[in-house]
């Protein structure tokens, strides 16, 4: 594969940069100070500071990812660049495993973050690219459009995403999440970057800053890069520990349930980023290319997010099995039978607005159920909802089985030019 030609040029790119800069700096500055310092503030305080700077170390981390498409060429590449991506996401998450390990109280926060993410990214991000990008057609075509078409080669991300989404139930079934279920899905990750490494690369669209990037000279823009992506690692790697403890101290302090703070509130900032940028893209016409980044998203939270937690679990001093008590089996069992709907309803390659509206309206419908009948009765909606899917898209199912290992990945961190369909 070749590096992808350089974007077109942005107004005033180092006003743009410059600007970035400063508010980034002012975000991570004082939570630098505190980490360093030494600073002992209160539980609600230092979650504030902690997460602001998580946040910027998002969107630092995003633009650098996005800029170094120009350059990025080969398949060990485009892996370490996926991995490093997802940093923000998983950072948190890992650290919970990893103290669970050693301090048993903190497995359910493992498994909060882990099933607030993927929920968040389905329940909330697919739809509203989905909508908005349905909206956007109708204005720009003219016409009453229904929903957005995916390409075939996105076939490719559901049936990896299909096959991880069953292998999951077993964690359900048996109670924890054993080391090779971990293995097994980090191998399965290993195999989707193998298929994006040799499959085919879209030109990248760059906006805002990633832009202002991207028409950097050659040497500059790769410093730019560089340094973008070693500050980024450095305060995620030093915020990540300290926001996780403060997000449980401050839950406690706020009298809110912890589990339920960790389970959306660290996500939430940490997806913040890619979320904005597939609404962006999707507000521009651009629906097809921002849903299937959000899809491939989907396809690392449920294979790499998954399986490095019994991995983290067990260098923390834990067993082979990261094992989660009935609540806890409950979210997840609630989480897999939502990506099995989410899945069954577009093997046709369409996602349809009422697709998008029915996985917001139960995504919202969870907040207020507090009991095991309620979670449980939600399972069975998204299941039936799952079995309808598959009926009526029952002569995809095997083209979707058969895609990991027959069909041609497209590697989605950059953006097409245009849609194949636009969304109609």
């Amino acid at each position: 594969m070749l590096a992808v030609d350089r974007p077109s040029p942005p107004r005033a790119p180092w006003r743009t940069l410059t600007r970035s800069a400063v508010i980034t700096a002012a975000f991570v500055a004082p939570a630098l100070v505190v980490r360093i310092g030494g600073i002992h503030l209160n539980a609600v305080a230092a979650l504030l500071i902690y997460g602001a700077a998580v946040v910027a170390a998002s969107f630092l981390l995003a633009w650098a990812a996005e800029a170094a498409q120009i350059d990025v060429s080969g398949g060990l590449a485009i892996a370490v660049l996926a991995v490093i991506a997802v940093l923000p996401e998983y950072a948190v998450d890992l650290y919970y495993a990893y103290v669970s390990g050693h301090v048993p109280e903190y497995t359910q926060y493992a498994a909060a973050n882990m099933t607030g993410s993927n929920r968040l990214l389905m329940g909330l991000g697919w739809p509203v690219v989905v909508l908005v990008g349905v909206v956007v057609a109708r204005r720009l075509g003219g016409k009453k459009t229904t929903g957005v078409a995916l390409e075939p080669a996105n076939r490719v991300e559901i049936g990896f995403l299909l096959v991880a989404g069953l292998a999951a139930f077993l964690i359900p079934a048996t109670g924890h999440i054993h080391l090779v279920l971990g293995l097994a899905l980090l191998a399965w990750f290993a195999f989707y970057l193998y298929k994006l490494s040799h499959g085919d690369v879209e030109e990248p669209e760059l906006v805002g800053t990633a832009a202002a990037v991207g028409h950097l000279p050659d040497r500059g823009r790769r410093m730019v890069v560089i340094g973008l992506l070693a500050v980024s690692c450095a305060v995620i790697l030093l915020c990540a520990a300290p926001f996780a403890d403060n997000l449980v101290a401050a839950g406690t302090e706020l009298g809110v349930d912890r589990f339920l703070l960790v389970q959306w509130l660290a996500p939430l900032a940490s997806e913040a980023p890619e979320f904005i940028v597939a609404t962006i893209f999707a507000s521009r016409g651009k629906g097809t290319a921002a849903i299937a980044t959000l899809i491939s998203s989907k396809v690392n939270q449920w294979t790499l997010l998954i399986g490095s937690l019994p991995v983290s679990h067990l260098l923390g001093g834990g067993g082979f099995a990261l094992a989660l008590d009935p609540r806890q089996v409950e979210e997840v069992l609630l989480t897999a039978t939502q990506t099995l709907m989410g899945v069954a309803l577009i093997l046709g390659l369409r996602f349809q607005r009422a697709t998008a509206w029915a996985l917001l309206v139960l995504f919202l419908a969870q907040f207020p159920i507090n009991t095991t009948h309620g979670r449980l009765l939600l399972c069975g909606v998204y299941t039936a909802a799952a079995i309808v899917g598959l009926v009526i898209n029952r002569r995809h199912l095997t083209p979707a089985i058969r895609a990991p290992f027959r069909g041609t990945a497209v590697r989605h961190s950059g953006h097409p030019h245009e849609d194949p369909e636009a969304a109609g």
